[in-house]
């Protein structure tokens, strides 16, 4: 095992994890602390230490509301310490290695978590890494900058460093990444075989660095985990530009009676926390929305992460994506068909509304209501790969769907981050009563992603030595690989109508 090793700043000391054959490596510094004349900067290169360099301990997780602190399901799903270290010093990452030595060169998973860009750290019980990591992978999380922090703008902020002006957040794990590409073969890593995943926002920054010029050679393949979602009634995704990102800025330092961009930089990190809450809630009392991320800059993010993917202006590389029967489905909750008629009107023009709207002739309000429901992860996921097979159908696609139930008093079938359980093979940290089938699943679903990682295929062997069922390629086939209380392959990936129209919409568009 590599009980100890050397990286470019110092030497680090691993702890073995449940398993002693794979040793974690906690709290590894990636960048400096982005405090002081840092804040609102992008990230900078670590500083050496002397000495070795203890492991065995998470860092504090970023700035944000206290995790388990809102009344919701995610409170006793995995957010039950309020107590948990928190820090504007933040830019650390987390390994797990199952390799002997550093010569071994294994696959590598840069993961980045969820929670809308606002919220979310590596420390949540789900994201253990060794279960992952004793399938011959070395697993990586990376945290970074999260709300205000990490994805405040300003004019001030522009002219310090135009070339990097904002979304710090995903600058950090750009960051960490090349930071896991310079070092990981001190972990028995392979530099040359690096996927990225995430899951939500987690995987919304995977659509972000994949759609980035910046990034060419950072990576080999990515992972999607209901992490690209569009609607045409609702926007979901980073269309902020620069300029309008600056004039929020402007505003919430009038917000906080400061007057430059230093004053801003001196106020004490849970202040500067709790004033932007204020400041959410007073925009929000008016009608406006706060809810800070990545900004089109022109450089480093050059358009909407969704119409790049659509464009297939990104790294080519092979996509593994997929939701679950919970995410983000968007209804249009009209009140009358007239409503409906004009919020088809809105969304599609004139020209195609009619269209659509044959769809719905003879319907009552609520069964119409039904048939124009949008899956906004399941609409962008079939976009971006329709896409893939266009330029490049030797571009190996993989598509999912988890409609796993999961047990509990609260019944909350396949809720958005449910299935992170199952990717991570970490159901024994869940409160929930798993029974015999869910462990089966998980470990099926490990093994999918685990084999991705290694070789851009999901397709191998159980640890039983049985044969996985064949999950084929959505490029190929246009089928999904359906997670319930097994796995199996759908006969054909069917669409409702309404569906199907908006995606040649959106792909006729491009």
């Amino acid at each position: 095992m590599i009980k100890q090793t050397r990286v470019e700043n110092g030497l680090l000391k691993g702890i073995p994890g449940a398993d002693p054959r794979v040793y974690v490596y906690r709290g590894v510094p990636y960048a400096a602390p982005p405090v002081g004349e840092l804040r609102w900067h992008a990230p900078m290169p670590a500083e050496d230490w002397a000495g070795v360099r203890d492991c065995a301990r998470f860092a504090p997780i970023s700035m944000q509301n206290v995790p388990g602190s809102v009344d919701n399901i995610y409170k006793k799903e995995w957010n039950v310490d309020t107590g948990i270290e928190m820090s504007e010093d933040c830019l650390y990452l987390n390994i797990w290695t199952p390799a002997k030595d550093t010569s071994e060169r294994l696959p590598v998973f840069v993961w980045y978590f969820g929670g809308g860009l606002q919220e979310g750290n590596t420390q949540e019980m789900e994201f253990n890494g060794e279960r992952l990591a004793r399938r011959g992978i070395v697993v990586v999380t990376v945290n970074y900058r999260l709300n205000v922090f990490g994805f405040l703008c300003h004019p001030e902020i522009t002219a310090e460093n135009p070339d990097f002006p904002s979304s710090f957040g995903n600058l950090d794990q750009r960051f960490g990444t090349m930071w896991v590409k310079r070092n990981i073969a001190s972990f028995g890593g392979d530099p040359d075989n690096i996927t990225i995943g995430g899951q939500s926002s987690g995987g919304m920054s995977v659509a972000t660095q994949l759609t980035s010029p910046l990034n060419e050679g950072l990576f080999q393949k990515a992972a999607l985990i209901s992490g690209t979602m569009f609607t045409p009634y609702r926007a979901m995704s980073s269309n902020r530009t620069l300029a309008d990102a600056e004039a929020d800025g402007i505003d919430f330092f009038e917000f906080l009676g400061v007057s430059s961009l230093s004053e801003a930089r001196a106020l004490d990190a849970f202040y500067l926390r709790d004033k932007f809450d204020e400041y959410k809630q007073q925009r929000s009392a008016k009608g406006l929305r706060t809810m800070w991320g990545t900004v089109i800059d022109g450089k480093y993010v050059i358009d909407n992460e969704n119409d790049l993917m659509m464009q297939n202006r990104r790294w080519m590389v092979p996509l593994f994506m997929g939701h679950v029967s919970g995410d983000f489905v968007n209804r249009p909750g009209c009140a009358s068909l007239d409503e409906l008629r004009d919020l088809t009107v809105r969304a599609y023009g004139e020209k195609l509304a009619p269209e659509f709207l044959s769809l719905i002739e003879g319907m009552d309000l609520e069964e119409a209501n039904r048939a124009a429901t949008i899956n906004a992860n399941e609409l962008a996921i079939r976009c971006a790969l329709e896409a893939t097979e266009k330029k490049d159908p030797s571009i190996p696609t993989w598509f999912y769907r988890f409609y796993g139930e999961l047990p509990g008093e609260d019944h909350p079938g396949a809720f958005h981050s449910s299935d992170l359980w199952f990717w991570f093979e970490s159901l024994g940290a869940c409160w929930r009563p798993f029974k015999g089938k869910d462990f089966d699943l998980a470990r099926i679903m490990s093994n999918y992603l685990a084999n991705f990682v290694k070789k851009g295929d999901p397709n191998g062997d159980d640890i039983t030595g049985e044969r996985m069922p064949e999950w084929k390629r959505y490029n190929e086939e246009k089928t999904a690989m359906v997670f319930t209380d097994r796995a199996r392959m759908e006969d054909s990936c069917t669409e409702t109508p309404w569906m199907e129209k908006t995606r040649r919409f959106y792909m006729d568009k491009i």
